[in-house]
């Protein structure tokens, strides 16, 4: 009965750290903006409006973030204030995005 109860709180708090630590390196608000950028960038480039330099610096900059999002998880804890500066290139990624597709640039 003593293990049973012994091994029953190890494993519970064993699955309590795991779950504390996945939370605090939890990105996946970022992620789902990286999927629906890498979207829009296909589409852009499927429809003409981007061409394939365009495209290509674009999903690099996306590469970017994405490394940067590896950096800030590499020591298990993703900061507010690392949260907020892939926020903050995510958002110009995007606004860099946008204005790519509406310039009135001549595509091939």
């Amino acid at each position: 009965m003593k293990r049973i109860i012994i091994g029953t709180l190890l494993f519970l708090l064993g699955a309590a750290t795991t779950t504390k630590a996945h939370a605090q390196t939890n990105t996946l608000v970022i992620r789902k903006e990286q999927q629906q950028e890498h979207r829009r960038i296909k589409q852009g480039g499927a429809s003409g409006e981007l061409t394939r330099e365009e495209a290509e610096r674009l999903r690099l900059q996306q590469v970017k973030i994405q490394q940067d999002k590896r950096i800030a998880k590499a020591d298990g804890v993703v900061t507010p204030e690392e949260r907020a500066r892939l926020k903050t290139e995510q958002n110009r990624a995007s606004r860099k995005i946008y204005r790519q597709k509406h310039d009135a640039q001549e595509r091939n």
